[in-house]
């Protein structure tokens, strides 16, 4: 069985909300190029938020399509909406009201995670009562040992499944993984068996194929593999494979011209597919929501990104959770340690801090002749060099994957560095060796700046934050800001930054911030051209 789950995996994009002139050219390229089932979403009794006709995949909305003959349709259902509190049999029936030969649903296949697989089992038979075929998807398999996987195995052998999957939900397995596996599976389910693959490691293709040649015979795709995370096989590729081990010929047009026309510019704007993050998190067993979430959102530079994985990689990352990616994300969540005291230097003086935006650059001659003039304490947000380097003063930096990014220009810079180097790894400090390092430390808590003698709490792991909390902490008489342009007012990091800069105003021994270039941020602005008049 040749299956192809677009609509379905697919829909984690664009909240399963396909056109339906769509949907119809996608059925027609699915029965030109050999596909043998479509799974046209979620069957789901969850409502919360917009989602569109393919997270519920409702009879009445399959019957207004038009479906090709001797097309197989299927819908899948989360085995969480199966177990727990409350009947599963009226779940069931409120999920299928009718038997298979009054739906246009054939297939249906219910999705678990190991520790749901017995629990949600009995609804096979009571699927199979009513006239469907049925299949069961384990998730998240790949480091299960042979005694788990032969035992769930077993368990599935009790009831009359028509097809047993395993997914690999993270995208670790290569094909000799698979074909082991396989093997296990097979030692006690003598059935049908399926694969579902992820591409994080550019490998879903080739574990297909392992998995065909092993005997599995249930294979899913995906148009350009549009799926979760890094997604997964593609049909395009996976259609012309499974076109020449059937030795028939297919008509690839429609599918093609379904790429040109609509997947691709999907593919454009959505960015699935793997990439090194999502390889990152397949090589660690970390489940891909947590690469496509902070993709998506543009707070997450690349050093945030690596620091979640590395975080992740120790702390273990296999089920997705929001809290759990932001606390990754502060990685500063030990009690804070320094040695070094900015009020020596920093007590009673102005500090201009120099942000990475083009307003430094765009207005740089005003800025030098205030420097110039009027001698403020310079502070520069990591390598920013946006004035003349004899000019600046310090440079304060704080995060561990943008400081190792940036250690050679550090260490080649000819101003101190204000970075929490006793608490960095000791790879980074090693690196740092013969650098004249200020060494202030930190912590991270949310909604908190407070300020100590050699070490501060802010809510973030942003190097504005930290850079403020230096200041304040050195009782300096106030701050200038240059380069704090912002972002569109769509941009989350807009949100981000000025709700940091409003929590630090509120804070007690905060000091008064002005924006001396332009600013989108609602803080106190005023013109370098006037100051320097």
């Amino acid at each position: 069985m040749f299956l192809d789950c677009t609509l379905r995996d697919g829909g984690y994009y664009n909240a399963w909300d396909f056109p339906v002139d769509v949907i119809h050219q996608y059925l027609q390229a699915m029965q030109a190029s050999g596909v043998d089932a479509v799974e046209l979403g979620f069957r789901s009794l969850k409502n919360s938020g917009f989602k569109g006709a393919c997270a519920f995949s409702t009879d009445d909305f399959i019957g207004s399509l038009t479906l090709p003959s001797g097309l197989t349709i299927g819908v899948m259902v989360n085995g969480n909406e199966l177990v727990g509190e409350g009947s599963q049999q009226e779940k069931l029936e409120r999920l299928f009201p009718n038997n298979a030969d009054n739906s246009p649903v054939d297939l249906v296949r219910v999705a678990c995670h190991v520790h749901e697989f017995t629990e949600a089992l009995p609804a096979v038979s009571w699927l199979k009562e009513r006239g469907y075929r049925v299949g069961f998807n384990l998730m998240q398999v790949a480091d299960r040992s042979e005694d788990e996987i032969k035992a769930l195995a077993h368990e599935a052998s009790q009831y009359p499944l028509d097809a047993l999957y395993f997914a690999d939900s993270m995208g670790s397995m290569d094909p000799d993984r698979v074909a082991q596996i396989i093997q296990w599976i097979r030692s006690e389910w003598k059935f049908d068996l399926g694969i579902h693959t992820h591409d994080n490691l550019g490998l879903a293709l080739s574990n297909t194929l392992r998995a065909l040649d092993e005997g599995a015979t249930w294979v899913d795709s995906t148009v350009t593999g549009m799926g979760r995370g890094p997604g997964n096989a593609r049909t395009e590729e996976l259609a012309i494979e499974m076109a020449g081990r059937r030795g028939k010929q297919v008509n690839m047009v429609p599918l093609m011209a379904l790429l040109r026309e609509h997947f691709k510019p999907m593919q454009a704007r959505y960015g699935w597919g793997t990439n090194p993050y999502y390889y990152l998190a397949g090589k660690y067993g970390i489940h891909p929501t947590y690469i496509q979430e902070m993709l998506s959102d543009t707070r997450y530079d690349e050093e945030d990104v690596l620091a979640v994985i590395d975080h992740l990689r120790e702390e273990g990352g296999k089920k997705f959770n929001n809290a759990t990616l932001s606390a990754a994300r502060h990685f500063y969540a030990s009690e804070a340690a320094g040695q070094w005291s900015p009020q020596q230097l920093f007590s009673g003086r102005e500090v201009l801090l120099l942000g990475a935006g083009p307003g430094v650059s765009r207005h740089r001659s005003a800025l030098e002749r205030y420097i110039k003039e009027y001698k403020p304490l310079v502070l520069a947000l990591n390598t920013q060099s946006g004035v003349a380097p004899e000019l600046i003063d310090f440079r304060v930096a704080c995060h561990p994957v943008r400081l190792l990014a940036d250690v050679e220009s550090h260490v080649n810079l000819p101003q101190p560095l204000i970075a929490p180097y006793s608490m960095l790894p000791a790879a980074i400090q090693s690196l740092l060796k013969g650098k004249e390092v200020l060494d202030f430390g930190l912590n991270i808590k949310p909604d908190t700046f407070q300020f100590g003698a050699v070490h501060c709490t802010v809510p973030t792991s942003l190097v504005v934050a930290y850079a403020l909390a230096v200041a304040a902490s050195g009782d300096a008489s106030s701050i200038l800001m240059a380069g704090f342009d912002g972002y569109g007012a769509d941009d989350p990091r807009t949100q981000e930054m000025q709700t940091l800069f409003e929590q630090y105003q509120k804070a007690e021994q905060s000091l008064p911030l002005t924006a001396i270039t332009p600013t989108r941020y609602g803080i106190d602005t005023k013109s370098v051209y006037a100051l320097d008049s």
